[in-house]
This record gives C-alpha cells, sequence and structure tokens, in this order.
C-alpha cells in the first residue's frame, strides 16, 4: 500500500478588512510604512556615502603610488624589451617578485556615424559586412491578435496587478 504525502503550508494570518473605514485605515498604514522605509533607506545611503567618501580619500594616494610606479616599470621595460623578451620570443618576463607581460588585445570594430558606414558599404557593393535581422513584429501581433490566433508558438497574455497607492504630498521647493 502507497504511504499517503500529506502538504503544509503555513497558515496565512492577514489581517483583511471588514469595512471600507478599516481598508482606509491599512492604506494609511501602508503610506506610514512606505515613508518609514523610504527614511530608513535614505539614513542608509547617508551613511554608505560617508563610509565611501572616507574610504576612496584613503585610497586616493595608493592610487597614485601605483599608477607612478606601475609607470616607471613600463618605462624601463620597454628600454629593455629585446633583453626581457629574448627578442621578442616571449611575452613574460619573469623578476624575482613577479613578471612583466605584454599582451595583444583581441582587435575590435568602433562605427562613427553608422548611417554613412552602411551607405558606403552599399555603395561599394560589399553588402556582406551589413547584417540583416529577422524578428517576429510583437506590435503588430498585438495589434492584430485574430490573424495570428491559431499560429503555433504565439500566445498571447494579460496579467493584472493590484496596486495600493496611499495618497502623500511633496514639499514645496522654496526658491
Amino acid at each position: 500500500m502507497a504511504k499517503k504525502s500529506r502538504l503544509k503550508t503555513p497558515a496565512v494570518t492577514v489581517a483583511v478588512p471588514q469595512t471600507r473605514e478599516k481598508a482606509a485605515e491599512a492604506i494609511a498604514e501602508i503610506g506610514r510604512a512606505n515613508r518609514e522605509l523610504a527614511r530608513l533607506e535614505a539614513d542608509m545611503n547617508d551613511e554608505l556615502a560617508q563610509v565611501k567618501e572616507r574610504h576612496e580619500t584613503a585610497a586616493e594616494p595608493l592610487r597614485q603610488k601605483l599608477q607612478a610606479l606601475t609607470q616607471g616599470v613600463q618605462t624601463w621595460a620597454e628600454a629593455n624589451r629585446d633583453t626581457l623578451t629574448q627578442n621578442n620570443k616571449v611575452k613574460t618576463a619573469s623578476l624575482t617578485t613577479g613578471e612583466i607581460v605584454w599582451r595583444l588585445r583581441p582587435p575590435s570594430v568602433r562605427i562613427t556615424g553608422a548611417d554613412a558606414v552602411l551607405d558606403a558599404l552599399r555603395r561599394l557593393g560589399l553588402k556582406r559586412f551589413i547584417r540583416t535581422k529577422e524578428e517576429v513584429n510583437k506590435d503588430a501581433i498585438l495589434n492584430e491578435q485574430e490573424a495570428v490566433a491559431h499560429v503555433p508558438g504565439i500566445s498571447i497574455s494579460q496579467g493584472e496587478d493590484f496596486v495600493v497607492v496611499p495618497f502623500e504630498a511633496e514639499l514645496a521647493e522654496v526658491a
């Protein structure tokens, strides 16, 4: 005989307003809680900003020192590159305290004025460098839902959100 499995879920203990007035009170409490949460977040961000500024200030001299030392080592290494790389046979030079490495980055393409570049490629007959992208037009499907109702792979869904918006006033700026 198979053992029966039981699913246990914790009981939901939610205060459900029973009247319009109680619902209004609950919305007011939601507004108070939201404002308190915003105050806590603002206080946290103020403290984080102070901590970050303190550490950034302490780190700046170290960054400048690292940059100066690195530039000095690079200048020396470039002057002695043939010796260090065995006439460009290797790209890494080992020293007693670390390594000096020369690495080529992969090539990259940068386009400025994409429309002009596309026109030039078309005029020169270099269409193989132009990408044509086909994709489903979802906006058109939403406009004509009946036309695609029987197409497999297309489903149209719509959800509903429940939102509570407590009334709040904002402080006016004084000029």
